[in-house]
C-alpha cells in the first residue's frame, strides 16, 4: 500500500496490506484537505465538508476489540494497533471528529489536542498513552464525547479533574480504569456537567463516597460505577435520579439488604447488581419493573427462590441469577417472557431432570432464547430431544450438572450454536459425527465425562470457525487422522488432555500457529519432539506436555510471549527429554521440568537475560541428572515462591544470593550432594512454609535462626545429613511446626523439653503421637 502524497502518515505494513505500525508525522500540519488524499485506505479513514474539502472527522480506531485476543487466534487486536508519536493535527483546524482508539502511542496524550476547539467527539480510549491527563483538554469548549477509558493498563490518571468544569456541552464522559483515587473532586465536577447524560467511572479505584451536598445530576441517563471499591450501602442520592435508565454498581462491596429505594427507579431499563454482597431475598416489588430490558443480580448472597412475580418482567432481554444461594426457580413463568433472549441461572438449585428443565421453558421463551446457562444446577437425567426446541440457541452452558447418557442427535438441528459446555457430567457413548457439521460453532467444551471411542477428520469437517476445543479428562477418547491432515480450525485453546495422540506426535499441530493455551497431557505420544514446535507460537500463556513418553532436546531458549497480564505455566514434566536446560524467558511464571534426563548445570536455565525482570513463581527440576553447584543468580529472581530440585546430583554450597528469595515458601533440595553450612542468607527468607534439605552432606550445627527467624515455617526436614551439636532452643518458638525430622545426624545433647509444646503438631495430625512427629534418629 502506498502512502499518501501529502505524507500525511509514514506507514509500515505487513504483505497483507494489514496496518500494523504507523507514526503520524509532523507533516499533518501543513493543512492539507481530502482532495489531495488519493489513497483509498485513507479515504475511508476520513471524512471531509462536502463544500469546503476539509477534514472533519479523522477515524483511526482499532476496528477489534481487546477481547479479540483471548478469544480468537493470531491476535487481531495487537496486530492492528497503530504505534509511535502523534507528533501534532494542529493543521486540521476543522476537525469535528477525532477518534486514535486502541491503537499504542505511548507517551502522553498530547496537550495541543486541546487547540482543536472545533471538536465535538474526542475517543482515545485504550490509546497507549499513560501518565496524567492534561488540563488543556479543558479547552475544548464544544467537545460533546470524550472517551478517555483505559482497560488494559493502569497508566493514566488524574489527581484532579478541575479541567472538566469547562466542558459544559458534555453528554458522555468515560473515564473508566483511570486511576482517580487522589481525584477527589471527581463528584462535585460531574455534578456541576449540565448536559451530561452518560457517566462512566468503572474501575477508577474511587472510594469512600465524599460528602454529599446537592445532586444535580438533572440529565443524566446512564451512571456506570463498577469495579471500585465502595462498600457502604448504596447511596441514597442515586435513588434520586428517577430519570435514570441504566444503573451499574456491580464489582463492589455493597452488601446487606436488597436496596428497597430502587422501587422508585421506574425508569430503569438496565439493572446490574451483580458481584456484590448483597444478602437478603428478592423482593416481590423488583419484579414490577417492568421496563427493565437487562437484570443481573449475579453473584451475591441472595436467598429464596425465584418466584412467579418474575413473569412481569414483560420487556426483559438478558435476565441473570447466576451464583447466589437461590433454591428453586418459577421455570413455567420463566417460560412466559417472550422478548428473553439469555436466562443465567448458574448456581441455582434446580435438583430436577434436565429433560424437565427444558419441557418447563419450552414455552414462547423456546423461540427467542439463545444463551441459556444452567451451570452447576444440580441437574440429572438424559439430555432428551426437547433441546430441539430451542432452535435459536447459540450459547448453551450445561456445565458441572450429573447429566447422563450420550450427547442427543437434538443437538445437531440447533445450527446456530457457537459455544457448547456440556463438561463435568457423565455423558457416554462417542461422539456424534455430525458434530462437524455445526458451521457456526466456535467454542466445545466436552472435557471429564466419559465418552469413548475415535474421533476422525470427519468430526471436524467443517468446523472452521472453532477457536476453543477444551476435550480433557476422557480418558476413552482417540484421534484417528491421516498424517498429512490439516484440520479446518485455526485453535486458540487445544485442549486435549487424556486423549490418545500418540504414538507419534501429533503432526496436524503444525497447522495451529497462534494458540494460547495447549494441553496434550497423557495423551500416549512414543516420540521425538519435532524442531518446527518450538517455532509454532511464542504468544501461549500455558502448554502441558507431561506424562507421555517425549524424547528429544528443548529448544535452546522457549520463546514466550503471552497476552498482556498473562505469566506463561510451562509443564514438560515425565517425559523423556534430556540435553542442556533451555534459558527460561522473562515472562514465564511456572516451569514444570522434572522427572526427565536433563543434565548438565542449571546456569543456562537461570543465569541467561538477567538484565530483564523475572516473573518466575514456580520451579520445578526434579529428578534429572543435573551436577554443580547450585548457580549464583538468584538476585535476579524474586518472585520465586515454590522451588524443587529434590532428586539430581547438585554439589556444592547454597549460594548466598538465595536470601533474596523473601517471598519463598517452599525450599526441596532432598537427595542431591550439597554440602557446607546452611548460610546465614537464607534467614531472610521468612515466607517459608516447608524446607527439606534431606539426603545431603550439609554439615556444622542447625542456625538458631531457623526458630528465630522463619516464624511461619510447618515442615522442617534436615534428615541424612552431617549437622552436629545441640539442637537449638530457639526451634521452640516455631508455633505453626507440624513435622521435624533430624534423624540420621551428628547430634548431640538434650532434645529441648519445651518441644512438648509443639500443638500444632497434635492437630494437624491426632491421630499420632507427638514422638512419632518429632524424629530424631530413625
Amino acid at each position: 500500500m502506498k502512502a499518501p502524497d501529502s505524507k500525511v502518515v509514514a506507514m509500515l505494513v505487513s504483505p497483507r496490506c494489514q496496518l500494523f505500525h504507523c507514526r503520524i508525522s509532523e507533516s499533518l500540519t501543513k493543512g492539507k484537505n481530502c482532495r489531495q488524499f488519493e489513497d483509498k485506505w485513507w479515504y475511508l479513514r476520513l471524512v471531509c465538508d462536502n463544500i469546503t474539502g476539509h477534514v472533519i472527522e479523522l477515524r483511526l480506531g482499532n476496528l477489534h476489540n481487546p477481547s479479540d485476543d483471548t478469544a480468537f487466534p493470531g491476535k487481531p487486536f495487537e496486530r492492528s494497533r497503530l504505534s509511535g508519536k502523534v507528533v501534532s493535527l494542529l493543521g486540521l483546524k476543522h476537525l469535528r471528529y477525532l477518534d486514535l482508539s486502541g491503537n499504542n502511542f505511548g507517551g502522553r496524550i498530547p496537550g495541543f489536542l486541546g487547540s482543536l476547539h472545533k471538536l465535538r467527539y474526542l475517543n482515545l480510549s485504550n490509546a497507549g498513552f499513560e501518565g496524567w491527563i492534561p488540563a488543556q483538554l479543558g479547552n475544548l469548549t464544544n467537545l460533546q464525547y470524550l472517551d478517555l477509558h483505559d482497560t488494559l493498563s493502569d497508566h493514566l490518571y488524574a489527581e484532579n479533574l478541575q479541567w472538566l468544569t469547562n466542558l459544559t456541552k458534555l453528554k458522555l464522559l468515560d473515564l473508566s480504569g483511570i486511576t482517580l483515587s487522589k481525584a477527589s473532586d471527581w463528584f462535585e465536577v460531574t455534578n456541576a456537567l449540565p448536559s451530561l447524560t452518560v457517566l462512566c467511572l468503572s474501575d477508577c479505584d474511587l472510594d469512600p463516597f465524599p460528602p454529599l451536598k446537592t445532586v444535580n445530576f438533572s440529565s443524566l441517563g446512564t451512571l456506570d460505577l463498577s469495579h471500585n471499591t465502595f462498600s457502604n450501602s448504596i447511596f441514597s442520592w442515586i435513588f434520586t435520579l428517577t430519570s435514570l435508565i441504566s444503573l451499574d454498581p456491580r464489582h463492589n462491596s455493597f452488601w446487606g439488604h436488597f436496596p428497597d429505594s430502587l422501587r422508585n427507579m421506574t425508569s430503569l431499563t438496565y439493572l446490574s447488581l451483580s458481584s456484590n454482597q448483597f444478602n437478603s431475598s428478592i423482593p416481590g416489588w423488583l419484579y414490577g419493573l417492568n421496563h427493565l430490558q437487562y437484570l443481573n443480580l449475579g453473584s451475591n448472597n441472595l436467598q429464596g427462590t425465584i418466584s412467579e412475580d418474575v413473569r412481569n418482567l414483560t420487556s426483559v432481554v438478558s435476565l441473570i441469577f447466576s451464583n447466589n444461594d437461590l433454591e428453586g426457580a418459577a421455570l413455567r413463568s420463566l417460560a412466559n417472557l417472550c422478548s428473553l433472549t439469555t436466562l443465567a441461572l448458574s448456581g441455582v438449585r434446580l435438583s430436577q431432570d434436565i429433560s424437565q428443565v427444558l419441557e418447563s421453558l419450552s414455552g414462547c421463551l423456546s423461540d427467542r432464547l439463545e444463551f441459556l446457562f444452567l451451570v452447576n444446577c444440580l441437574l440429572s437425567g438424559h439430555l432428551s430431544n426437547e433441546l430441539g426446541l430451542f432452535r435459536n440457541l447459540c450459547d448453551l452452558y450445561l456445565a458441572k450438572n450429573s447429566i447422563s447418557g450420550p450427547i442427543p442427535d437434538s443437538l445437531r438441528t440447533l445450527a446456530s450454536l457457537r459455544e457448547v459446555d456440556i463438561s463435568e457430567n457423565q455423558f457416554n457413548g462417542s461422539l456424534p459425527e455430525w458434530l462437524g457439521q455445526l458451521k457456526e460453532l466456535e467454542v466445545l467444551w466436552i472435557g471429564k465425562n466419559m465418552l469413548e471411542g475415535a474421533v476422525s477428520e470427519v468430526h471436524f469437517s467443517n468446523l472452521t470457525r472453532l477457536r476453543l476445543l477444551q476435550a480433557s479428562g476422557n480418558h476413552g477418547l482417540s484421534l484417528r487422522v491421516s498424517p498429512g491432515w490439516i484440520p479446518p480450525f485455526q485453535l486458540g485453546v487445544i485442549a486435549l488432555s487424556s486423549w490418545n495422540l500418540g504414538p507419534r506426535f501429533p503432526h496436524w499441530l503444525r497447522s495451529q500457529k497462534d494458540f494460547l493455551f495447549l494441553d496434550i497431557s497423557v495423551a500416549g505420544i512414543i516420540d521425538t519432539i519435532p524442531d518446527w514446535f518450538w517455532n509454532l507460537s511464542s504468544q501461549f500463556f500455558y502448554m502441558n506436555l507431561s506424562h507421555n513418553q517425549i524424547q528429544g532436546n528443548v529448544a535452546e531458549i522457549l520463546n514466550t510471549n503471552p497476552p498482556a497480564g498473562y505469566a506463561s505455566s510451562i509443564d514438560l514434566s515425565s517425559n523423556f527429554l534430556q540435553g542442556s536446560l533451555p534459558c527460561l524467558p522473562s515472562n514465564v511464571g511456572t516451569i514444570n521440568l522434572s522427572n526427565n534426563s536433563f543434565s548438565g548445570s542449571m546456569s543456562p536455565l537461570l543465569c541467561c537475560k538477567m538484565e530483564e525482570p523475572k516473573s518466575l513463581g514456580t520451579l520445578r527440576l526434579a529428578d534429572n541428572y543435573l551436577s554443580g553447584p547450585i548457580p549464583d543468580c538468584w538476585m535476579s529472581w524474586p518472585s520465586i515462591f515454590s522451588m524443587d530440585l529434590k532428586n539430581n546430583n547438585l554439589s556444592g554450597s547454597l549460594p548466598s544470593s538465595m536470601g533474596s528469595l523473601t517471598f519463598l515458601q517452599s525450599l526441596h533440595l532432598r537427595k542431591n550432594n550439597l554440602s557446607g553450612a546452611l548460610p546465614p542468607s537464607l534467614q531472610n527468607c521468612s515466607s517459608l512454609l516447608a524446607l527439606d534439605l534431606s539426603e545431603n552432606e550439609f554439615e556444622g550445627s542447625i542456625p538458631s535462626w531457623i526458630g528465630e527467624k522463619l516464624l511461619k515455617i510447618m515442615i522442617v526436614s534436615l534428615r541424612s545429613n552431617n549437622f552436629q551439636g545441640d539442637i537449638p532452643h530457639e526451634l521452640c518458638a516455631l508455633s505453626s511446626l507440624t513435622i521435624l525430622d533430624l534423624a540420621h545426624n551428628n547430634l548431640s545433647g538434650k532434645i529441648p523439653e519445651c518441644f512438648n509444646n509443639f500443638s500444632a503438631m497434635t492437630m494437624s495430625y491426632p491421630e499420632k503421637s507427638l514422638t512419632e512427629l518429632l524424629i530424631f534418629q530413625a
